[in-house]
């Protein structure tokens, strides 16, 4: 820091601000859980840019100024915590641009023309952070998947990290291996595309108000790129995932029935394996072999 800011529970009650239930707002004020964050992230000064999704009122924000990145943009819907965060931009130089938005709808280009970014240099890294509100994080984090899928927005140019802060249960979906109880639609998803790992569980007492339920840090880098009908993947999985019970045999019998397919489908899948113990790369390969027979989507 360049200039001695008051610590963000004093700003919090200097400015009358309050956790919204409605947008699932809780707030941390221990640094020690902020820096323990971003060093989880592993941003570092030469990084090109860190976007953190719902500052609040800023605590994260500081935490991820003090490693001296030149490119942070603050992406914060409620207009409350503007004033915070705009202090805490005047007391850095102005490293820090705040982009008020909803995360779901602001173009990716905005927040790159925002940092002054015109040209993304691909071998430096971006990050996504954020103690993103509940009630969003999954749908963020799908938006998220299918734009690095597609190389579009932030993701198009340079390597994008992502560390971000889910319920306890969410994250151990995210990032639940073959063969386990946890394991869904939303983890072979996302492990398509990158490797996931928890590296900090952080206890709801930490939170204020404190939430019902524990939260983890999920860390997200992607994966070597393959190509693969994406869409058709997501459905695949939601037709099995929504039989989750059901033997790979059967699953596999019902959906050629559906597609009216005379021949069965080429798999290499277990016929008594259940979703649960079918491999991410086993779902690639038959969405894979489905487009290759001319589908394109599961009705």
């Amino acid at each position: 820091m360049n200039v001695k800011l008051p610590s963000v529970r004093d700003l919090v009650k200097l400015y009358g601000l309050s956790a919204k239930q409605t947008l699932s707002q809780n707030f941390i004020f221990d640094k020690n859980i902020t820096d323990k964050i971003v060093r989880c992230a592993g941003i570092t000064a030469a990084d090109s840019l860190v976007v953190e999704v719902g500052p609040g009122p800023g605590l994260l924000t500081r935490s991820v100024l003090d490693t001296n990145v030149q490119h942070v943009v603050a992406l914060e819907k409620d207009s409350r915590f503007i004033p915070t965060l705009t202090q805490l931009a005047d007391a850095n130089d102005h490293r820090l641009k705040i982009l008020q938005g909803d995360a779901m709808k602001v173009p990716h280009s905005d927040i790159l023309q925002l940092a002054g970014i015109h040209r993304v240099d691909p071998l430096k890294r971006i990050h996504i952070v954020g103690n993103l509100p509940f009630n969003v994080a999954t749908p963020l984090l799908i938006q998220w998947l299918h734009l690095l899928q597609q190389r579009k927005g932030l993701f198009g140019a340079a390597e994008v990290w992502m560390t971000l802060m889910f319920q306890k249960e969410v994250a151990q979906r995210i990032c639940a291996p073959v063969n386990t109880p946890d394991r869904g639609r939303l983890s072979v998803i996302t492990q398509t595309l990158c490797s996931a790992n928890i590296p900090y569980l952080i206890p709801s007492s930490a939170f204020l108000p404190k939430p019902k339920v524990d939260a983890a840090i999920v860390h997200l880098r992607p994966l070597q790129y393959q190509e693969m009908p994406f869409d058709l993947l997501e459905d695949v999985l939601r037709f099995f995932f929504t039989r989750k019970r059901k033997s790979a045999s059967h699953i596999l019998n019902l959906l050629q029935s559906q597609l009216k397919l005379e021949t069965a489908l080429p798999s290499s899948i277990d016929s008594n394996a259940r979703p649960e113990n079918i491999t991410t790369q086993q779902f690639i390969q038959l969405a894979i072999s489905l487009r290759e027979m001319g589908i394109d989507r599961l009705s």
